[in-house]
């Protein structure tokens, strides 16, 4: 299975670094997951991010609880807070916060 995050917003590039750096501190994510951050830009010609998304292939020991509460505790540790997306075959999650309810629409979008 394969996870994306994108983030929008003012420093979306640095706080996708320190949400794919808080997650590799997770000893369940960074042990059943294969973890890259990417670029989506297509072409040579196109201006954007260096790097706008975090790519997890996960295996089958992986805890989806485990991501959206790590999602969660990053969440509650940043002062600007970009709009993420995560997304898995096509089913998308937009957040805006990191309430339960929050926990609830991950685990939901990715099972």
């Amino acid at each position: 299975m394969v996870i994306e995050i994108h983030m929008s917003g003012p420093d979306a590039e640095r706080e996708l670094g320190s949400l794919y750096a808080w997650l590799q501190e997770e000893p369940d994510i960074r042990h059943h997951s294969s973890m890259s951050l990417m670029s989506t830009k297509t072409s040579p010609s196109e201006m954007g991010a260096a790097f706008d998304v975090i790519q997890l292939v996960v295996d089958s020991g992986f805890q989806t609880l485990s991501l959206a509460l790590a999602y969660a505790t990053w969440r509650a540790t940043r002062p600007r807070r970009p709009q993420v997306t995560i997304e898995r075959d096509g089913a998308k999650v937009t957040l805006d916060d990191a309430d339960p309810d929050t926990v609830q629409a991950i685990v939901r979008a990715i099972r």
